[in-house]
């Protein structure tokens, strides 16, 4: 009995832990024409607020699990907790745009070590005939976040302020450590394994300076020094990266996992896929609010269908993958997903809600569901069990990171301003990296053998699945 009241509570504090990260990340976008408008700064400041903390998330989230691993999964969790809360008062109490975006990528580094170390305190709890069922109620509560999110963040903005989307992480966090508390202190471990701090700072430096490069060119132009340099820099150390983690014995990201073909060519169609799915809603709620004239609750309301067919429908097309094999649904999936925001290009200036953006979101949302359990059980299920955590932290880091680049791109396409004709700009760009991901797919992934297929369903729950390992319109995020 007190090995159940354990893992009952453990299974809580995962759940509220990575409701916290998730519901941040749900809530920034509808946030964001309202920041822009009290601090200045545009377009530019937009993309800093949501691609500072997916800069170190994405960045930092593989080392977290190392971290997790060697100090404990409950210290890693107190220590995130409080490094959010206190990030959350920077960003609430933020006099202008660089203290923001400053605050948002310090929050980005305590959300990192959060909902890995959610998950393997799950693991670590649950015996393994338990821990499928224990997962898929994590992945059902924490992706109520991405409900509640637009709608809420749309609520606090308009009634009281985009400050309170920040200081609402408060609650919930008071919670979580009052939860943990219960729980005690780790078991000391004495085996810890080294930490690749080097391999995570050339990945911060890779990242920052590539995503820098690409925010900021829209101001400086491309031959501009404060351009060009953090440009080579980022490129560079992305290259170093790469070679580092290939010498060190104990690297961040193992490229031993993409020998494996399924693994390799589902990151790769992750890449373009999770590209498409934080570029496209980031433009849609940015536009719908200062283009079409939307209140934020509007917004949010607006992009909630994509959210609820995913739920509705994502576990169901994940089984059907188990069926029938991943490949036909990666494929089709992000096509369909294209197709969808071909059909908003039909919006204009004056926009009419229902029949020129409502019928191509809701194809988008059935396209999401068809594509990423699909994604998810494809990737885990070409490598070892043994494996899956630190294969779903990589395919995790990978979709943030697609993302981040994704959103520094934008003022790229469409430069200054997200009006009418920019919208379409991005909703095009937006399909073309779907359609890139779903040949990718078709190319590279390689459906199991119907006896592999058999021991596959009977192990598959992975970690990131459906819409709580990578947040549609976030950062799953989201954060």
């Amino acid at each position: 009995m007190a090995d159940m009241d354990r893992r009952t509570r453990v299974l809580i504090v995962a759940i509220v832990v990575s409701f916290i990260a998730f519901l941040d990340g749900a809530v920034i976008n509808v946030a964001l024409p309202s920041i822009a408008e009290e601090l200045g700064g545009g377009l530019a400041l937009q993309q800093w607020a949501v691609d500072a903390y997916l800069l170190t998330l994405g960045s930092l989230i593989l080392l977290a699990g190392s971290l997790s691993d060697s100090f404990g999964r409950l210290r890693i969790i107190r220590i995130g907790l409080y490094g959010f809360a206190a990030t959350s008062v920077m960003c609430a109490v933020a006099v202008d745009g660089v203290m923001l975006v400053i605050a948002r990528a310090m929050q980005g580094a305590a959300g990192a070590l959060l909902v890995p170390s959610s998950l393997a305190l799950i693991i670590a709890t649950f015996p393994s005939a338990e821990q499928g069922k224990a997962i898929g109620r994590w992945t059902a509560w924490t992706t109520s976040a991405f409900l509640v999110g637009p709608l809420l963040g749309g609520v606090l903005v308009d009634l009281v302020s985009w400050r309170l989307v920040f200081w609402i992480n408060l609650l919930p966090i008071a919670v979580a450590l009052v939860l943990l508390h219960r729980l005690g202190r780790d078991e000391r471990n004495l085996d810890r394994e080294r930490i690749d701090w080097i391999g995570a700072a050339l990945g911060i430096v890779g990242l920052g300076g590539t995503v820098f490069a690409l925010i900021e060119q829209g101001r400086y132009g491309w031959s501009s020094p404060v351009v060009l340099v953090p440009l080579i820099v980022g490129i560079v150390s992305l290259g170093v990266f790469l070679w580092w983690e290939r010498r060190t014995p104990q690297p961040m990201l193992p490229l031993s996992l993409f020998h494996a073909r399924n693994f390799a060519a589902g990151n790769l169609a992750t890449l373009f896929i999770y590209a498409a799915f934080a570029l496209g809603p980031f433009a849609i709620t940015i536009f719908l609010q200062e283009a079409a004239g939307f209140s934020a609750t509007f917004a949010g309301l607006a992009t909630l269908p994509p959210t609820i067919m995913l739920v509705l429908l994502g576990s169901w097309f994940g089984g059907l993958s188990s069926r029938f094999g991943p490949r036909i649904f990666m494929t089709v999936g992000p096509l369909v997903v294209a197709a969808g925001f071909l059909m908003t290009l039909a919006v204009q200036q004056d926009l009419n809600y229902w029949t020129q953006f409502l019928p191509g979101i809701a194809v988008f949302g059935l396209g999401m569901a068809m594509t990423v359990a699909p994604l998810t059980a494809a990737i885990l299920g070409a490598i070892d069990p043994a494996r899956a955590g630190i294969g779903s932290a990589v395919n995790n880091a990978v979709a943030r990171i697609a993302g981040l680049v994704a959103i520094a791109l934008i003022g790229v396409i469409v430069g200054t301003q997200l009006d009418v004709a920019g919208y379409h700009r991005v909703a095009i760009a937006t399909a073309a990296f779907l359609v890139v991901g779903g040949i990718v797919s078709w190319i590279g992934i390689r459906n199991p053998a119907p006896e592999e297929r058999a021991t596959t369903a009977d192990r598959e729950a992975p970690p990131q699945s459906a819409s709580a390992a990578h947040p549609p319109a976030q950062p799953r995020s989201s954060d």
